[in-house]
């Protein structure tokens, strides 16, 4: 019964031009994004290697120089382009792409990709995830809107019914109808990208174990939108109905409850505006240790400290030159302000994704943004370990050169200057992302949320069925 019932679907599904012509777009529109998606992807690695060495190459060769200065030219951070960013951009298009590190300031990411867009970005972008996660739910409707009620209208049903066909299996045949040309479509796509990915360039490491959790994640999704429309056909009266409500849920899930969950999380932990962050980050900057005002009241007293550890009652006694080790003392402050300033935006993003994360629970488009996002190595919190690994490096850059300069040179000494081949000795910088299990880890409420939808679905789905 399964079976027939599943070939029969699929026959008539097949005979339908509409369903034809809606498969080939939909395959013509992923084969658009994957190709754009590779292109992209070539060329943004291509710039962030060339941007990347250049940099590293004009630090190596700055010439003799003074360390301080050194610290105030300043060198940047560049984030990679992660080879699952291919199949979902998340949010890289907005956040930025390099940093730039220089003494006494943590700076933001800068150079986003929206920003050098026309208003024509405000209509969107031809990505995988994109049709991924609008498209083939789109899909699914067409294609399984009138499963049950094209059978009431034909008159099929009371023929089925006096022939004692079971409901379990007869709905399990129309399942599968939906359930496999799904499978294919998304299966061929995840296949066509682990190839591509496999045998590109890429400055992340592809692993395969990542692109099949994904697929998995999306699985999940496509199951329930499935359930969801097969409910729908089976309890309503007529096809037209049917498909009114099932685009309903569409409009519901993927459009309205986004946007709701984020104005929500928003207005319960808001940001505070960029001129009120800078205002409270210079205020604690102000009530500390200025690296470069030695007549400041702060100064003075780092100034006792030191001659009272050393023994010595005179700077120039000292074994160190005390302007760089001042300095450094002031950039270990400054960086406990950022510290204290960022982990509050942290704590904020934190609070937000919470709520926006025990939002997901409203639709099922929420939990498979967030996993799918993160799985890619795309989602904000990627971006704030990337910009906590930069400020990290920032940190350890000036103490290699302040420790330089006061080790090297003379208290008052501001003429001198480090050997040309002194550069070389910093370490460039490097990023690791998060592993999968540590992602899927930090994502384990959006999986069980998934998986909630999953089993609610299916029940109601047998509950229904057995009701027809």
């Amino acid at each position: 019964m399964i079976i027939k019932t599943f070939v029969k679907e699929t026959k008539e599904s097949w005979r339908d031009g509409r369903v034809r012509i809606a498969f080939l777009i939909v395959l013509l529109l992923l084969a658009m994004a994957v190709w754009v998606g590779v292109r992209q992807y070539q060329n943004v690695n291509e710039q962030y290697r060339t941007a990347k060495n250049t940099e590293r190459i004009l630090w190596d060769n700055q010439g003799e120089k003074n360390p301080h200065s050194a610290a105030h030219y300043g060198t940047y951070a560049f984030k990679p382009k992660y080879p699952l960013s291919l199949v979902d951009q998340g949010v890289d298009k907005y956040v930025g792409t390099s940093i730039f590190l220089e003494a006494h300031k943590r700076n933001e990411a800068q150079f986003s990709a929206a920003a050098d867009q026309t208003g024509l970005a405000r209509f969107g972008d031809l990505t995988p995830d994109f049709i991924l996660l609008f498209i083939i739910p789109l899909l699914i409707i067409l294609l399984g809107y009138n499963s049950f009620t094209k059978e009431r209208e034909m008159g099929t049903y009371t023929l089925l019914k006096s022939q004692g066909a079971s409901n379990w299996k007869w709905a399990m045949g129309k399942w599968m109808s939906l359930f496999i040309p799904i499978f294919a479509i998304t299966a061929l796509l995840f296949l066509i990208t682990g190839i591509l990915l496999s045998n590109l360039k890429d400055f992340g490491v592809f692993k395969w174990q990542s692109l099949l959790t994904m697929f998995v994640i999306y699985m999940g999704y496509y199951i329930i939108f499935i359930n969801i429309v097969l409910i729908i056909s089976s309890r309503a009266k007529k096809s037209g109905i049917a498909l009114v409500l099932s685009l309903s849920v569409w409009i519901l899930a993927c459009l309205a409850a986004p946007k709701a969950a984020s104005n929500i999380a928003e207005a319960k932990h808001p940001y505070p505006t960029r001129q009120e962050f800078a205002a409270n980050v210079l205020k604690d900057k102000k009530d500390g240790l200025d690296g470069h005002n030695p007549w400041s009241k702060e100064s003075k007293l780092l100034e006792q400290q030191v001659l009272a550890e050393h023994g010595v009652d005179s700077l120039h006694q000292l074994p160190f030159n005390f302007d760089a080790y001042r300095m450094q003392k002031g950039e270990e402050h400054e960086a406990e302000v950022y510290f204290k300033h960022y982990n509050y935006l942290k704590d904020q993003f934190a609070q937000q994704s919470k709520v926006y994360k025990g939002l997901a629970i409203i639709s099922p488009y929420l939990p498979t943004r967030f996993l799918s996002m993160a799985v890619a190595q795309t989602d904000y919190a990627t971006h704030w370990d990337f910009a906590d690994a930069a400020e990290d490096y920032r940190i350890a850059t000036q103490k290699f050169l302040n420790d330089h300069f006061a080790e090297n040179s003379n208290y008052g000494d501001w003429s001198y200057q480090a050997d040309a081949n002194f550069w070389v000795g910093l370490p460039s910088f490097e990023y690791d992302p998060p592993e999968l299990g540590e992602i899927l880890t930090d994502n384990t409420s959006s999986l069980w949320i998934l998986g909630a939808w999953l089993a609610l679905s299916f029940s109601i789905l047998l509950i229904t069925t057995k009701t027809i």
